[in-house]
Formats: structure tokens, C-alpha cells, sequence
């Protein structure tokens, strides 16, 4: 798994910490930042549009990719 993935984002994790993000149904609608993370040092909330079916978004003021995984089990 690369180091820049997630399956998922640990509460308080600053915003904007990595370029990448894999989020599931359960974190839609889907914002950046996610709720999980801190705000104090990013940009303002954006909810992102994303293909629920393995889709994937890039936030458009800090670039980072969000990618829509389902849950197999």
C-alpha cells in the first residue's frame, strides 16, 4: 500500500497532509477537507462531486485526489 494512501483518515489528522485519499460510501457527501481532519491550516470547505461507483475527484484548491472504494465484504 503506498505511504500516501489510506483506507482510513485518523481524527485530527491535519488537513491536506497527503496528496491522496481512499474514501468508501460512508464518507459521502464527500468534502475537502474531510470532517475528520483539522482545519485550522487549510482552505475552506469544498464538497467535491464523485462517481459512486469506483469513482475518484481532485479537490480543486489543494489538488489532493479523493478515490471512491467500495467495500467488498
Amino acid at each position: 500500500m503506498n505511504s500516501d494512501m489510506a483506507s482510513s483518515i485518523p481524527v485530527g489528522e491535519p488537513a491536506n497532509a497527503r496528496r491522496r485519499y481512499e474514501v468508501t460510501p460512508a464518507d459521502l457527501p464527500l468534502s475537502c477537507p474531510l470532517p475528520e481532519m483539522t482545519l485550522w491550516n487549510s482552505h475552506p470547505r469544498v464538497y467535491l462531486p464523485i462517481v459512486e461507483d469506483g469513482g475518484e475527484t481532485v479537490c480543486p484548491y489543494c489538488g489532493a485526489t479523493y478515490v471512491l472504494k467500495r467495500d467488498t465484504a
